[in-house]
Formats: structure tokens, C-alpha cells, sequence
């Protein structure tokens, strides 16, 4: 506990791309670049589903959680990384780390679970349209959200203790731009399988188990898809589900790469960079994708800007 208590007094060192100087101000400059367009996408979607009454939908609804969780989950590290990459300080406070492998866990925790329930929602759109409103009422959506959220907190508030109150013996290198339980379960100088077990066990809840419920609705929706005899209804149901599919696609490829697999069967800089994927340029893409594929919020965004 002496030893444990070292890192809890000074910190822990993130160490990042420092082993790769040269390519830290490129990464730098990237990186406040994509996370600019992350903030200012995001806050557009969120602010657009809030003031067009047209949007005031169960479908925008889930639309404005998944920005504002985008929001929060780069947020959560992407600014404590860039002042890493700008200067040769690389540390972060004990608190800080707890703040951000608390806040990593959790957020990504409820977007996994909010994607599942975003496709629940396009499932009763296509194929049960006539009693959508019913099915998809204001208390449920809202329901929906609630137990996405309180998911994701518990993960979170029984992940975090274990992965921190780990023995490291002293050590205060975090081979990572954040404090990541990965990189936080590799310091332990003590067996940390128990620990590893249980974020298998949650991982398969949190993720696999969403994962199974988007492919089973996304298998019905497949289906009442082929039954539709027109090509504009077709194309129309595909566009409906096409964008949430694409950042489904996103978000849990590079997740389950990371998470469902043993412990070192990637390296450290495929580890980094895909967790920047899923962190930094998936906050990015995921407005870009909804606007640039759906009409309606095309209509809202020149409608809020003032263009007719």
C-alpha cells in the first residue's frame, strides 16, 4: 500500500507518442483539428434537435443523447492529451486519472447501450410504422435512456475502484495518452485476472449483449425491407437505418478489437491509435454522417441558420 500510495501523491506519467517526438506536433495539430470539429458537430446537432420542433422525435431524441455522449466522451481525455503533446509535462493528477478512467467507462458504456436502443427504435420504424408513436411514447424513450445511463454508471462505479486500488509497486508510467483500465491493469504488480475476468464478464453485457440486440433488429428490419415492392420505399427505409448502421459499424469494431480480446495480442501503438479512433474521430464522423444523409436535418440545419 506504501508503494501504491506514491502514485496517489504524485501522479502518473502518460507517456503517450513521446516515444516518437517528431510525430507528436503533427499529432498535435490533427488532433485539435478533428477535436474542434468533434465540439462544433456535435453542439451543432444537439442545439439544431433542440430548436426545430420538427426534430421533436423519438429518433432525434436518441440523436441528441448520442452527441451530447460524443461530446463527453472526448472531452473526457482529448484536451488533457493535446497538453501532453504540446509540451514535454506529460503528467496527469492521481484524481485527474480517476475523473478520466471513470468518465471513459462510463460514457462509452451508455453509448453502447444507446446504439442498441437507436436501432431498437429504426426496428419499430420500419416495421411497425403505423404504431411507431405508440410503441416509441415520450416515457419509454426517456425510460430508454435512463437505464442506458444508469448502465453505464454502475460499470463504471464497480470497474473503477477495483482498477485503481490495483498494487503497481511504485510505477507511475501509463504506456497511454489516458488512463485507460487496459493500460492501468498492465502496471499491477500483483495477479490482476480477477479483475481482467469481471471486465470480460461486464464487457460481454456491455457490449456484446447490445451488440446481439442491433443485429437481431437489424435482421427484422433486413427482412420487412425485402417485403417492401416499391424502390423509393426501399431506398427510403435504407436511408432511414443507413447512418445509424454506419456508426454502429464504427463504434463497436474498433470497441470489441480492443476489449474482446486477450490482454497483449495487439501492440501498444495499435492499442493507442485505435483507441483514438473510437474516442476522437468516431465524435467527428458521426454528425457528419447524420447530416450529410438525412434530409430532415439538412432542412433544420439552413432553417436554423436562417436559409430557406
Amino acid at each position: 500500500m506504501e508503494k501504491s500510495n506514491d502514485s496517489s501523491a504524485n501522479g502518473f506519467i502518460l507517456e503517450g507518442f513521446s516515444d516518437r517526438p517528431r510525430l507528436e506536433m503533427v499529432l498535435f495539430i490533427v488532433n485539435f483539428t478533428l477535436y474542434s470539429v468533434a465540439v462544433l458537430g456535435n453542439v451543432t446537432i444537439i442545439l439544431v434537435c433542440i430548436l426545430d420542433p420538427r426534430l421533436h422525435t423519438p429518433m432525434y431524441f436518441f440523436l441528441a443523447n448520442l452527441s451530447f455522449l460524443d461530446l463527453c466522451f472526448s472531452t473526457s481525455c482529448i484536451p488533457q492529451m493535446l497538453v501532453n503533446l504540446w509540451g514535454p509535462d506529460k503528467t496527469i493528477s492521481y484524481a485527474g486519472c480517476v475523473v478520466q478512467l471513470f468518465s471513459f467507462l462510463s460514457i462509452g458504456s451508455v453509448e453502447c447501450i444507446l446504439l442498441a436502443v437507436m436501432a431498437y427504435d429504426r426496428y419499430a420504424a420500419v416495421c411497425k410504422p403505423l404504431h411507431y408513436m405508440v410503441i416509441m411514447h415520450p416515457q419509454l424513450c426517456v425510460r430508454l435512456v435512463a437505464v442506458a445511463w444508469v448502465s453505464g454508471l454502475i460499470n463504471a462505479i464497480i470497474m473503477s475502484p477495483l482498477t485503481m486500488t490495483l498494487s503497481r509497486c511504485g510505477r507511475r508510467r501509463i504506456n497511454h495518452f489516458l488512463c485507460e483500465m487496459p493500460a492501468l491493469i498492465k502496471m499491477a504488480c500483483v495477479d490482476a485476472r480477477p479483475v481482467e475476468m469481471l471486465a470480460f464478464i461486464l464487457a460481454i453485457l456491455i457490449v456484446l449483449l447490445p451488440l446481439t440486440l442491433i443485429l437481431v433488429s437489424y435482421g427484422y428490419i433486413a427482412a420487412a425491407v425485402l417485403k417492401i415492392k416499391s424502390a423509393a420505399g426501399r431506398r427510403k427505409a435504407f436511408n432511414t437505418c443507413s447512418s445509424h448502421l454506419t456508426v454502429v459499424s464504427l463504434f463497436y469494431g474498433s470497441i470489441i478489437y480492443m476489449y474482446m480480446q486477450p490482454g497483449n495480442s495487439s501492440s501498444q501503438d495499435q492499442g493507442k491509435f485505435l483507441t483514438l479512433f473510437y474516442n476522437l474521430v468516431t465524435p467527428m464522423l458521426n454528425p457528419l454522417i447524420y447530416t450529410l444523409r438525412n434530409k430532415e436535418m439538412k432542412g433544420a440545419l439552413k432553417k436554423v441558420c436562417g436559409r430557406h
